[in-house]
């Protein structure tokens, strides 16, 4: 017999979301300084730009967006894809970036210390 025990609380959705939050929202202002409050240290990234396969640290994106600026326009969707007391998997619908390109985005979160931090970031790329 299952037991009947709900063993993620809301509140770990909502910060979850509050942290990839915060990765859209250093895209907006185009801020690494936000940017990274939102990834662990030792953080990935894997995805296609252009066709071609970027991967590797997640600098590849702090020097992406101090290189393209900041992306008022940007409009994104957060979904929580799965979620257990210490990892998320969570989507980011993505529209218009700074290069105005749109994108799908899926991060892998693991929770430290009470904090969730994006550790993995694979995305794919739809124009440039």
């Amino acid at each position: 017999m299952s037991k009947n025990i709900k063993n993620v609380p809301t509140q770990d959705y909502e910060d979850a979301v509050i942290t990839v939050a915060l990765y859209v929202e250093g895209l907006r202002v185009g801020s690494v300084t936000v940017l990274s409050q939102a990834f662990h240290k030792d953080a990935s990234m894997y995805g296609f730009t252009g066709g071609k396969l970027l991967h590797g640290p997640i600098k590849n994106l702090y020097d992406f967006v101090e290189k393209n600026g900041p992306a008022p326009n940007i409009k994104t969707r957060i979904d929580v894809l799965s979620i257990t007391p210490t990892t998320a998997v969570l989507r980011v619908d993505m529209e218009n970036d700074a290069i105005g390109a749109d994108y799908t985005d899926f991060h892998t979160l693991i929770k430290l210390d009470g904090t969730w931090y994006i550790i993995a970031k694979v995305y794919h790329m739809y124009k440039e």
